[in-house]
């Protein structure tokens, strides 16, 4: 269960006149804490994929009294916390392909079910890249039997590893090595990309989630959701990179709300094919303090700015809200 809390001030615990329980806290130090992607990797200062690894990977920890083994696809997130011969990780973790760390989790379960240890839970992982194109399909597999896995991409819009490329989930107008910030259509193209939890939702698995590193708790809270579930889960989680969206390290957290409040990302719950939670926006911000915030779209706001992309942009953002019913009813 999640309860809501009136916040009456950004980035404080005062509530009301009063400070929240002890419990209630964000607290990245804790003793208790599984520290399963632990210090030493070597991710980029500011990096949200870090962030978000270990906060699922620690949720996902406590919900199985760490009882749990993590299959990982080829990308950045291995490639920074698996430098050889060292590793970061404090977990059963398994190396897969950059398109096949699905696959690689359901046997994994498998495998578990045949020794009949059901105390033992599976996470498999990976970037926009191995989930949404190389490993699409061993994805789509593994929904479409309800595997026992919980599945988690990590969402940072490209791939960042192999020099920014454009990935099926880099958003219209964004500068990539191979969507250059030239033409009638500047950056990435409109039209073509996909929805990963939408296409989760329509095998009408038992529970899809997303989230961002903007949200620990909530984050922490799908996690824990999720393991509650038997057969295929999905959790999508928006992890901004600094590198590939030209934006400063100490921006990350900040830019991964901004993402939410203006409606590009939605960030809700599903079960079964059908939504049953969202997070609504507390203040609506246009796209454009979205957009300022990263060199990517540097390429709208020159001297003569894109004002007819930028419209289009915040037209998908309007799409999105009407269609999660984003806004809370006045």
């Amino acid at each position: 269960m999640s309860e809501t809390i009136k916040l009456y001030q950004l980035g404080t615990f005062a509530v009301g006149n009063r400070l929240l329980d002890p419990d209630d806290r964000s607290v990245q130090a804790d003793v208790e804490r599984s520290n399963t992607l632990t210090s030493g990797h070597r991710a980029c200062q500011g990096c949200g994929e870090a962030l978000g690894a270990r906060y699922v990977l620690d949720a996902a920890m406590r919900a199985t009294a760490g009882n749990l083994v993590a299959a990982n696809a080829t990308g950045c997130l291995e490639v920074f916390s698996t430098p050889y011969p060292e590793s970061s990780w404090q977990l059963p973790w398994l190396h897969s392909l950059f398109g096949n760390a699905p696959a690689v989790g359901s046997g994994i379960a498998a495998a578990l079910r045949a020794k009949g240890r059901t105390d033992v839970r599976v996470v498999a992982q990976g970037g926009d890249g191995g989930t949404l194109d190389i490993g699409f399909a061993c994805l789509s597999g593994m929904f479409e039997r309800n595997d026992d896995v919980l599945y988690v991409c990590y969402d940072n819009e490209a791939y960042m590893n192999t020099g920014v490329q454009r990935s099926g989930a880099t958003p219209p107008a964004a500068r990539t090595a191979n969507t250059k910030p030239v033409g009638d259509e500047p950056g990435n193209v409109f039209g073509q990309g996909k929805s990963a939890p939408l296409i989760a939702m329509a095998h009408e698995i038992p529970y899809v989630a997303t989230a961002t590193v903007a949200d620990l708790h909530d984050l922490e809270r799908k996690v824990e959701r999720a393991m509650e579930f038997r057969g295929a889960r999905y959790l999508h989680v928006l992890v901004p990179c600094p590198l590939g969206w030209g934006s400063a390290a100490a921006d990350t957290i900040r830019i991964a709300r901004l993402a939410r409040e203006t409606g590009l990302f939605p960030v809700f719950e599903a079960e079964r094919g059908e939504v049953v939670n969202v997070s609504k926006i507390r203040g609506r911000v246009p796209v454009e303090e979205y957009l300022r915030a990263q060199r990517r779209f540097a390429h709208l706001f020159g001297e003569q700015p894109r004002t007819d992309v930028i419209e289009r942009i915040q037209a998908g953002a309007d799409r999105n809200i009407r269609r999660f019913g984003l806004l809370e009813e006045m």
